[in-house]
């Protein structure tokens, strides 16, 4: 529209969020707080997740004219806690769980002569309480095909989702792939997962290879960076962290018009959960299951046995031979 103005063409460079500058007062203990991360040996994924939760109670904690972190009384915490008191309960308690660790942290150090963190709320958060929504077979085809594989940045998405659908890789696993990570020769991905530093090698499967192929000789703008996805605004750098994906994802489930049933968080992640639903349809085993999702445990994998639904059929119990074989004693 500019072009057709003034007959030149403009780029828009892409504003970068400013990065954060912790307030002089909290500077030390902070520090000091990260390096403790560091040497629990928490994954790198792990550290900024929980950082990043103190920074919001720092940048917070300064609005209210707190200058010491003696200075902090659960009163302050709790004001906090209502700036997202609209959130699940699920996501309340991972600050908390965050909190106390830097309440304790401070309290063991010194910096503070109340541990605050004995006084946090509890929130209940049942495990496993909730059912992992897992797509159609439909609904992934209507899905894909409303991407427009003819523009660069569609080439992407349809590469970045592709990789979701048939693998089950974490959004954050995707967005760290450097181009290195391909082998071609072998046809292999890999990769170390972010959430536990372990490393994993996945198939290049064919369907994949085509799509990171086209993107990378008809969609990825010139750019210095390693890594194999990148923005399409200048100046073209990698992902940040904090990056879901889940606008795009949601927009694509619009444009395809899939319905999908409220209160069912369908984010990049029920992508996974799909791939684990199919696995299991197909009768593939547990443990095949755990090790092409990552996962260190097979527990940690048997929460997805809640969507296979006809497994569960076979472990149903008829009541009245159970009463009847009870009143035969």
């Amino acid at each position: 529209m500019r072009y057709l103005q003034d007959g030149q063409f403009h780029s828009d460079v892409r504003k970068t969020k400013p990065s954060f500058v912790c307030p002089a007062c909290f500077k030390s203990e902070y520090e000091v707080f990260c390096e403790e991360l560091v040497y629990r040996g928490y994954s790198k994924a792990t550290i900024e997740s929980s950082t990043r939760k103190v920074q919001f109670l720092m940048m917070f904690m300064a609005t209210q004219g707190v200058t010491s972190s003696s200075d902090i009384t659960i009163r302050h915490v709790e004001n906090y806690l209502k700036t997202i008191e609209n959130k699940s309960a699920k996501y309340v308690g991972v600050f908390l769980y965050v909190f106390r660790n830097f309440f304790s942290f401070l309290y063991e150090r010194g910096y503070v002569v109340d541990d605050l963190a004995l006084k946090l709320p509890k929130v209940r958060t049942p495990r496993n309480a909730s059912i992992p929504y897992v797509w159609s077979k439909d609904d992934i085809k209507k899905l894909l095909c409303a991407i427009d594989r003819a523009d660069p940045k569609g080439k992407r998405d349809y590469s970045i989702l592709l990789i979701a659908i048939r693998l089950g890789l974490r959004i954050g696993d995707i967005r760290s792939l450097k181009k290195s990570s391909i082998d071609w020769n072998r046809k292999t991905i890999n990769l170390k997962i972010t959430k536990t530093g372990q490393p994993i090698e996945l198939p290049l499967l064919k369907d994949i290879g085509w799509a990171i192929i086209d993107y990378l000789q008809n969609g990825r703008p010139a750019t210095n960076s390693e890594c194999l996805f990148v923005r399409h605004r200048a100046p073209f750098n990698a992902f940040g962290g904090h990056n879901g994906f889940n606008k795009e994802l949601h927009r694509y489930i619009l444009k395809a018009g899939l319905n999908v049933p409220g209160g069912l968080r369908h984010g990049t992640h029920s992508l996974r959960s799909t791939l684990a639903g199919n696995m299991l349809e197909i009768k593939s085993p547990l443990p095949i299951i755990s090790e092409v999702l990552g996962h260190q445990s097979v527990n940690t994998t048997s929460i997805y046995l809640k969507i296979d639904i006809e497994g569960l059929r076979k472990c149903a119990l008829d009541p009245e031979e159970m009463f009847a074989n009870e009143n035969s004693l």
